[in-house]
């Protein structure tokens, strides 16, 4: 590698071509021509917004028997998914209904978007993301955007010879009040809503002080004005640069100013010009002014002071601005805040906030409340890619998410449900006696599921800790992540409660319990993994079964001899799967009408195409293999060569099929041998998550 082919990778696809895209320059005429055949170059902010979302595509899916929609853009595709938004589609999709109806102008448009939510429930991320999608855009083909510059005004007005709109102003706004609306009709004729153009307001204060001036001097010919002075050219959004995309974060309430939103005198240019009330002389820069046809985010927008809210009520609804000295200003962008619980109570409480409250748009952005999305924060973070030196033991990333996710659950109203089992439902796993419709109706017997509860940041911090500190040597177990989020709750900030202190500590219990049910479970199948044992086990229940159910001897294969079916083998397989006595005829006969079918198909009949009935033959396995393999002697650290090598095929097992390592593997060994060692058994039956 040389400086030569380096240079050549930062030049290379057209580089220098795009960049002359970026940049074109034309006459307002070839601007006309443009939107004649691309209308939507003209577009309103939530147009364009809405258009920016919809061209990452989207794909649906049915829920609970409703229908969502999924928008690809929120996975985050610019980024890799850096910023990838999991787990809220159904919030995300009001959301983007929102933008949809705005697009279409039927009244969101006029209103202020606000996302509520506890902390860390991606709010700010949702918002970094609008603004990080419109950069984007509009730097490519189909997001393309144009203002206008004034020039040759030196010879003219006696001033600086160019003047870029300060606003970047759609170049339409320059057709006369007086004929606009008759231009717009010969645009938008035999075009549907969606693709229309529309333009609204005036011009703003610096740029309606040189037109009329300009008008003036051509005693109202509008079309020398046009050519001689106006040079339309792209431009592209860029929260940097402050071009069309703003952001205002309220500072010391004591120290806030509204110039700061739309923009101040230019102390300099009064001696040039002669009066600060020479829109020339002001700087049109506040956080307003700049975000004019983007968009504007404000963070903690209720924690503004009263006379910015003042400000957001005519930017929402009327789409003007008033900047010091001057008249109202017309602006187009999409207004987004983001809040927290107690500034929005303080909202609903505050009498004289009305006006507000009626120009808002509220979209509830909870935590998730389904596992398998919150494992995805984590997983993205944490990874054998970001984390190579550390191995995180299976089911670890799994624990603490179901700690965050049962902390944001309320408590089941129905006497056989547990909270456990209520989070195993809403992630989409199946219990006895609830259906669909038993799931949606307890997601709306709740009253603030998912606005309480654990952040995601607290169960990133932990981890980050863990990882750090490093008490495994080389490999974090669940049980280290959850001691350390235990340990954690003495000091944090957001738990004031002692008896909700409480009750996260006996979900934490709960939890190491799952844990353990499932660890067991999955040395159970690894001590019992031995397919042609199984498949040995399993063609021995067939011959009784097949015998028991056509009334039939079955020929001992040491003796001789015929015998009756071993009705005591049979039992102890079914009693795994919990068939009863009283059942085992149907379910024999099921088994044999079910292998029959398959041999008339030419097929042969394989046990792990039956779930249970392959459930029931591991631990019927792990049963009468259990003692011989002596996993109780790890306790003792006294183990035999025999047994040390039937403990390290189970442990390569783990490694194998679990994704388990050395440590962790020998860590899950050594705790279910304790649990044997002091008698306690998984339910032969019990199959965790």
């Amino acid at each position: 590698m040389d400086a030569a082919s380096i240079i050549k990778e930062v030049t290379k696809d057209g580089f220098a071509k795009h960049y002359d895209e970026l940049h074109w320059e034309g006459s307002f005429e070839d601007y006309l021509n443009m939107v004649v055949e691309r209308p939507q170059i003209a577009r309103t902010a939530f147009q364009r917004v809405a258009d920016m979302i919809l061209s990452y595509g989207s794909d649906t899916y049915t829920e609970y028997k409703k229908k969502i929609t999924r928008y690809k853009f929120f996975e985050d595709p610019i980024d890799n998914g850096k910023d990838a938004v999991f787990g809220l589609d159904v919030h995300i999709q009001k959301l983007v209904n929102v933008f949809i109806a705005g697009a279409n102008r039927y009244g969101p448009e006029k209103r202020v978007v606000l996302l509520h939510g506890p902390v860390g429930s991606a709010k700010s991320t949702i918002a970094r993301m609008l603004k990080k999608g419109l950069e984007l855009y509009s730097r490519n083909p189909e997001g393309a955007m144009y203002t206008y510059t004034w020039t040759n005004l030196n010879e003219v007005l006696g001033m600086e010879d160019e003047m870029p709109s300060p606003m970047h102003e759609e170049p339409l706004k320059l057709l006369p009040s007086e004929r606009r609306e008759q231009v717009l009709n010969m645009l938008n004729k035999n075009r549907d809503r969606a693709k229309r153009v529309y333009v609204e307001g005036d011009l703003n204060p610096a740029c309606r002080f040189v037109y009329s001036e300009l008008m003036k001097h051509y005693n109202g010919d509008w079309n020398k004005l046009i050519q001689n002075h106006i040079k339309v050219r792209r431009f592209v959004l860029s929260e940097k640069d402050r071009v069309g995309i703003g952001t205002f974060q309220p500072k010391d309430e004591k120290n806030q100013d509204s110039t700061e939103l739309t923009g101040d005198i230019n102390y300099r240019k009064i001696a040039e010009y002669g009066s600060d009330s020479d829109p020339r002389a002001f700087n049109f820069d506040g956080e307003f002014n700049v975000a004019n046809r983007g968009i504007i985010e404000f963070v903690e927008v209720l924690k503004l002071d009263v006379a910015f809210l003042y400000d957001l009520l005519t930017a929402s609804q009327e789409h003007k601005i008033k900047p010091k000295k001057f008249a109202q200003t017309d602006i187009d962008e999409v207004i987004i805040g983001h809040t927290n619980e107690p500034e929005y109570r303080k909202l609903q409480n505050n009498e004289f906030m009305e006006a507000l409250r009626d120009r808002t748009v509220k979209i509830d952005v909870p935590y998730i409340t389904r596992l398998d999305q919150e494992m995805r924060i984590y997983k993205k973070d944490f990874n054998p890619e970001t984390v190579p030196h550390i191995h995180i033991a299976p089911h670890t990333v799994e624990m603490a998410s179901m700690w965050a996710i049962l902390t944001r659950l309320e408590e089941p109203k129905k006497a056989n449900l547990t909270i456990l089992q209520k989070l195993k439902l809403y992630n989409g796993r199946t219990i006895p006696g609830f259906t669909e419709d038993n799931v949606k109706e307890l997601r709306k017997e709740t009253n603030r599921e998912g606005m309480e509860g654990i952040s995601p940041r607290y169960i990133q911090d932990k981890i980050s800790n863990s990882l750090v500190v490093d008490k495994g040597e080389g490999c974090i177990n669940p049980f280290i992540i959850l001691n350390e989020l235990e340990s954690g709750l003495k000091a944090h900030s957001l738990i004031s409660d002692d008896e909700v202190r409480k009750r996260y500590k006996e979900l934490l219990s709960l939890v190491k319990q799952e844990y353990e049910n499932i660890v067991k479970h999955e040395v159970q199948r690894a001590i019992s993994a031995d397919e042609g044992a199984i498949e040995k086990l399993c063609g021995n229940y067939i011959d009784n079964v097949k015998a028991y159910t056509q009334k039939e001897k079955i020929r001992n294969p040491f003796t001789g001899a015929e015998e009756e079916p071993n009705e005591r083998l049979m039992r102890s397989i079914e009693a795994k799967i919990d068939i009863a006595e009283s059942r085992k005829d149907d379910f024999r006969r099921e088994i044999m009408n079910y292998i029959g079918a398959l041999a008339l198909d030419g097929k042969e009949f394989d046990f792990r195409t039956n779930e249970r009935l392959h459930r029931a033959l591991e631990l019927k396995l792990f049963e009468d293999q259990k003692d011989t393999i002596k996993l109780t002697s790890l306790v003792s650290k006294v183990v035999d060569k025999e047994a040390q090598e039937k403990i390290d095929v189970v442990k390569n097992r783990l490694i194998k099929n679990h994704g388990y390592c050395e440590v962790c593997a020998n860590d899950a060994l050594g705790f279910v041998a304790s649990v044997f060692a002091r008698g306690d058994v998984v339910k032969s039956g019990a199959k965790p998550s």
